[in-house]
């Protein structure tokens, strides 16, 4: 029997042993006799899921966790802008990692753009709170940002909230200056 089809016997065992679809001695029986006693691949076929489910988890917990920090404690704005930046750092650190091992870095790019959209908006609401026109201009930068990033990278979501987060910028001001 040829490694490939061996493989999927054996992801298909795997499988039914961790949601209990078999006995598990009938399990290791099986993963035992395909894997002609190497039961070293089931060990990396687990290790690959949980990491895979278990990195994008992580990534997305940084944001709710970036907003409770931001607006929801009393930690001093530098501490605050200092744990935002290493998540941001983390991120940023994944897409390298992603890109390395040759996977999608939707997941650590997204949150990534999100997470520099919260820390510019509170550093700019921080340091300019009675000039609005800051504000408008670090959103319209992200959008930009965005934009170059979707472009350049073929994000299709980045473009796509580049120009529908400018185009609701633009409105706002031209309805709120020129109305």
């Amino acid at each position: 029997m040829d490694d490939q089809r061996k493989l999927i016997i054996v992801k298909e065992i795997t499988y039914w042993k961790e949601n209990k679809m078999l006995p598990e001695h009938y399990c290791d029986y099986l993963l035992t006799l395909y894997t002609e006693g190497n039961g070293v691949e089931e060990n990396k076929i687990r290790k690959k899921r949980n990491s895979v489910f278990l990195l994008p988890l992580l990534f997305f917990s940084f944001i709710p966790l970036t907003i409770f920090l931001l607006y929801f404690t009393e930690l001093s704005f530098i501490l605050q802008m200092a744990i935002s930046l290493i998540f941001l750092i983390f991120c940023f650190v994944g897409i390298f990692l992603y890109n390395k091992k040759q996977l999608n870095v939707d997941i650590p790019a997204a949150v990534a753009a999100i997470i520099f959209l919260l820390f510019s908006v509170a550093f700019v609401l921080k340091f300019f709170s009675n000039a609005i026109i800051f504000l408008y201009i670090i959103l319209f930068l992200n959008c930009l940002f965005w934009y170059l990033c979707g472009k350049k990278y073929k994000l299709l979501y980045f473009t796509i909230a580049a120009i529908i987060g400018a185009t609701l910028l633009i409105i706002l001001v031209v309805s709120k200056y020129l109305l």
